[in-house]
């Protein structure tokens, strides 16, 4: 009884936890609701990238250059049409003269970045360790540069604006629980079990007829559509984005939530993604000054440097994740 129970409650007991995230964003005022639906997308994100280095455990530093794609692709074919002749005039004529809605943004970003993820995975798959790292940052490189350069796809090295908000915490609610609900579905599928098999010993997964590259690949490019959906839901809450707020910073937020919830689970995912933006809005506050029986004024850069403390702290403490690595299951 207990092991038909423990399925379940794997998916439902993170999905709990979002929702309960999301009824609370609507109680908040309109200064801290966006620190719940940061969050949300947070969830999103972090799902995302744990898709591949959860179920491979080879390290990719490039996964947010599929936030970014999908960002810029929501975002650019959103901006209203009459609009879009005067702050975007180099765009493509394909790009200028059309505008969609916010369901096909969010579509079309979870399919660039799943093409893009499949393009750039098909050679780099077939790397592991080192190499893979280095290589998947040379791809956040590179993706970076273009979309800051290249007038003809975006703004370039000015910012993205007039992108309507519509990520509510409904629709950041319902994306992190989509994203959730197909990391679930594949961790369980074969395709996932053959990939944790090659994570856990790759020689024998090979010997038992495993293709290492395929199983990758698959995972690679599912993991970058659901982060170019996550960068989807991201630019239609700011309502405005430039090409610094999806590079470095964010790759190494995404990764330090992933690794202090915990690398090789959902609900490490899931439980990382929310403490951390928690911590992080709570150290934004102080950077600002804040008064909490005392008063916090921190000097700028403080969060950045506490959280990679953390992050290192629980690398030697518990290199597993505050979760252990394990899923959600009755005690």
């Amino acid at each position: 009884m207990r092991r038909r129970l423990d399925t379940p409650l794997q998916l439902l007991g993170p999905a709990a936890v979002v929702i309960a995230v999301g009824v609370v964003s609507n109680f908040a005022s309109r200064s801290n609701e966006i620190y719940f639906l940061n969050a949300l997308v947070a969830v999103s994100i972090v799902v995302a990238t744990y898709v591949f280095i959860g179920n491979s455990g080879v390290l990719s530093f490039g996964q947010i250059s599929f936030v970014a794609v999908g960002a810029f692709a929501a975002g650019v074919t959103t901006v209203p049409l009459e609009s879009k002749t005067f702050v975007l005039p180099g765009l493509y004529p394909l790009l200028r003269d059309h505008t969609i809605g916010n369901l096909p943004s969010l579509l079309l970003a979870a399919a660039a970045g799943g093409l893009f993820a499949l393009l750039v995975g098909l050679p780099l798959m077939r790397l592991s360790g080192l190499a893979a790292g280095i290589a998947t940052f040379a791809v956040l490189e590179i993706t970076h540069n273009v979309l800051r350069e290249w007038e003809r796809i975006g703004p370039g090295a000015t910012t993205l604006s007039l992108v309507p908000e519509t990520t509510g915490a409904l629709q950041a609610t319902v994306g992190a629980l989509a994203v959730m609900a197909v990391a679930f579905a594949y961790q369980r599928s074969r395709f996932g079990r053959l990939l944790r098999a090659s994570r856990e010993d790759a020689a024998a997964a090979r010997g038992v007829g495993v293709d290492i590259h395929r199983q990758r690949l698959w995972a690679f490019t599912l993991s970058g559509a659901l982060a170019g959906l996550a960068g989807g839901l991201l630019v239609h809450l700011l309502g405005s984005i430039t090409t610094e707020q999806v590079y470095l910073e964010l790759t190494f937020l995404s990764l330090a939530m992933l690794v202090v919830g915990g690398v090789t689970s959902l609900w490490g995912a899931v439980l990382g993604a929310l403490v951390v933006s928690a911590l992080d809005s709570f150290l934004t506050e102080a950077e600002q000054g804040l008064s909490v029986g005392v008063s916090l004024d921190l000097p700028q850069g403080t969060r950045v440097v506490l959280l990679g403390a953390i992050m290192a702290v629980v690398l030697i403490v518990r290199p597993s994740g505050i979760t252990g690595g394990r899923e959600l299951r009755l005690p």
